[in-house]
């Protein structure tokens, strides 16, 4: 699902989100093509990293976790946590490579990318594919609707009972929680992203798009014809979840993953993790003690 910055406000009108998507496509483009290879690198990883002095961060164009500001520069919560980290592990420079959401695992495992973070969840089925670090925050849910919530929807039991038209993005955790709310998988319409779906929104063609709580609250801030719904936690076989996300390594990479982790559990209790990921949007109830083998279950 699911994107971090600079010290800048993250409150990036619509059109420049859809530019810095635009770009970000045609850079992850070139990334693929110029990083792509066939065989599977053997041997310590971080030490190959450190060698090479670039380590290729594969993310999904989205806000607020990795994308391209108003200057042309990449940026974002993974982006700039990335670098901090990183550099402590003696890897000078973080090359973004951008790609579609669905595509960043493949292309993990593909070697199109060292390490990926965009938002993502982590969850059973992608632990099965790769290995996360613990994760840097946690997230609840929110809906993207009209002004006023004409349809009062405030959970995916409510998009079942009304009937609303939902949609939301691609790979994201929230098709499976609607359809374990009893929606029918053909009837989710799927979107690009959340500036698409603040646009079905506006324009009629949905009555809800469902994302993140921090996603939601940052896309509809200077819009005039929707709003988002307070955050919640989606019900899941009849309890609550609570998600977190995570960078995620290749399988064969436990020992990068160790030195990620070692990293960010010292920024998480000396406060510094917090303070990069608060010009982003984050605030102190997203963070998180949760691990990876706590959500992998």
């Amino acid at each position: 699902m699911a994107p971090t910055r600079s010290a800048r406000s993250p409150n990036i009108a619509r059109r420049s989100l859809l530019r810095g998507g635009a770009a970000l496509g045609a850079a992850g483009a070139l990334g693929v093509a110029a990083t792509g290879c066939s065989k599977v690198p053997t041997g310590d990883t971080l030490a190959r990293l450190k060698s090479q002095g670039t380590v290729r961060l594969g993310i999904a164009g989205e806000a607020p976790y990795g994308y391209i500001d108003d200057q042309g520069k990449f940026t974002g919560e993974a982006v700039e946590l990335a670098k901090v980290i990183f550099k402590r592990l003696g890897v000078g420079k973080v090359q973004p490579v951008a790609t579609d959401f669905s595509s960043l695992i493949p292309g993990l495992n593909s070697q199109q990318f060292d390490v990926v973070s965009a938002g993502m969840y982590i969850n059973k089925d992608r632990c099965a594919q790769v290995v996360f670090a613990d994760p840097e925050y946690q997230m609840l849910d929110s809906f993207i609707v009209k002004k006023g919530n004409p349809k009062n929807l405030t959970s995916y039991a409510d998009i079942k009972r009304t009937g609303a038209k939902m949609a939301t993005g691609t790979g994201y955790a929230e098709i499976d929680y609607a359809i374990g709310n009893g929606i029918p998988e053909k009837e989710i319409v799927i979107l690009q992203d959340p500036v698409a779906g603040l646009n079905a929104v506006e324009s009629g063609r949905v009555d809800v798009f469902a994302g993140t709580a921090l996603t939601g609250r940052e896309v509809v801030k200077k819009s005039t014809k929707a709003e988002a719904t307070e955050p919640f936690a989606p019900l899941v076989n009849g309890e609550k979840k609570v998600d977190g996300g995570g960078f995620a390594f290749r399988k064969l990479d436990t020992g990068l993953r160790d030195a990620f982790n070692v990293e960010i559990h010292k920024m998480k209790k000396s406060g510094e993790l917090f303070r990069i990921l608060e010009p982003f949007g984050f605030t102190k109830s997203e963070m998180t003690t949760l691990t990876a083998e706590e959500l992998c279950r």
